[in-house]
């Protein structure tokens, strides 16, 4: 990763990372769960167009709004990874969908005979675009708050959020 920025959040600090000035490779909570200490150590770069439009993203997701569109991302995982964080990309805001759910769909997708909810499960908690890839919209097949890395705390003020109740 080349550059960082820094947004200042309700939840407290983001870190977010770009390759060149084109796409975001990473946007992390300060601390959280998988944050790679090696961004703070990155050249800050504040007027990258990619930051500016992500900060334009952030500001309008905790206003309680759905920003309406994904800023460019650079992605780079397995085939696997990349499939199911595409597949976070496509739950709608406000909405939640179960590890096993996402795990159905990809196979279903890939013409395999199944896909363990596990497995997406390790992917969904290595998501390295935090907020954008809406992680935190995955529950457990129960809906329960299971896993976030940036916290539990963080996953339920996030779905409260998008839910207007706050």
């Amino acid at each position: 990763m080349d550059w960082m920025h820094r947004y200042t959040s309700p939840l407290g600090t983001i870190f977010m990372a770009s390759r060149g000035e084109s796409a975001l490779a990473g946007l992390w909570f300060a601390g959280q769960k998988y944050f790679p200490e090696s961004v703070c150590r990155l050249p800050v770069n504040d007027s990258l167009p990619v930051f500016r439009e992500s900060d334009r993203w952030l500001d309008c997701y905790f206003s309680g709004k759905d920003p309406g569109f994904t800023p460019p991302l650079y992605l780079s995982a397995s085939a696997f990874r990349t499939a199911v964080w595409n597949a976070l990309l496509e739950i709608p805001y406000g909405e939640t969908v179960s590890y096993g759910e996402i795990a159905s769909r990809l196979a279903a997708r890939t013409r395999v005979p199944r896909i363990s909810a596990r497995a997406v499960g390790g992917a969904v908690g290595h998501n390295p675009v935090s907020l954008i890839i809406p992680c935190h919209r995955v529950t457990g097949a129960d809906g329960s708050l299971t896993g976030y890395a940036g916290g539990l705390e963080r996953k339920e003020y996030l779905l409260r959020l998008e839910r207007g109740a706050l």
